[in-house]
């Protein structure tokens, strides 16, 4: 059965996951993917052009489910500013619990690529814009001074991540710090005569 070509693009990001998940990161090539999904190569190349284009639009797909997941429960959250920094942390903690191993082995594949160079900046736009969105309400700063804000607390859960992942703190600690963390950076700032 013929699919439609983004259907079929869908199919084969699935057998992709798929390769990463069972077999590696190391494993998932175009031609391994084609094999697998039951395509010709010449229909793998025509979706990503290279493994690198492969690997990104894997890592876009994953942090596409991440921005609509948190979209969702900041939509829930009540209007608290404990609330909204609590459904912030426990959407990214909970975000990388569900990606799992795989999201990180894409992720250290690409490193120092062009192409997930270009994506990080663009996902990091995205996820600060939906920070300073759900947290402007909360305090008095000027976007200028406010975004660097977001950027800082970005960070701060990036690091937690990493120390999760390498099992030096555990997910319900990261989650609690990085809640008191933006609570008390948006407080602050609220409070603070300019």
């Amino acid at each position: 059965m013929k699919l439609k070509k983004d259907m079929r693009r869908e199919q084969m990001l699935d057998v992709a996951m798929e390769i990463v998940r069972n077999q590696s990161v190391d494993e998932l090539t175009l031609g391994t993917l084609a094999a697998k999904a039951g395509v010709s190569r010449p229909i793998a190349y025509e979706h990503f052009s290279t493994r690198a284009g492969l690997l990104v639009a894997l890592f876009k797909r994953l942090e596409e489910n991440y921005v609509q997941w948190l979209r969702s429960a900041l939509h829930e959250a009540p209007t608290e500013l404990d609330a909204v920094a609590k459904v912030i942390s426990e959407a990214y903690f909970s975000c990388l619990a569900q990606f799992g191993p795989e999201a990180l082995a894409i992720s250290a594949a690409l490193k120092g690529t062009e192409e997930m160079a270009a994506q990080q900046r663009l996902m990091l736009n995205v996820y600060v814009e939906l920070m300073c969105d759900a947290l402007r309400p909360f305090s008095d700063l000027q976007d200028e001074h406010f975004r660097p804000v977001c950027v800082g607390l970005l960070g701060a859960a990036e690091a937690l991540a990493s120390e999760t992942q390498a099992g030096a703190i555990s997910q319900q600690i990261a989650t609690s710090v990085l809640t008191s963390l933006i609570a008390k950076a948006v407080a602050d700032r609220a409070s603070k005569p300019r």
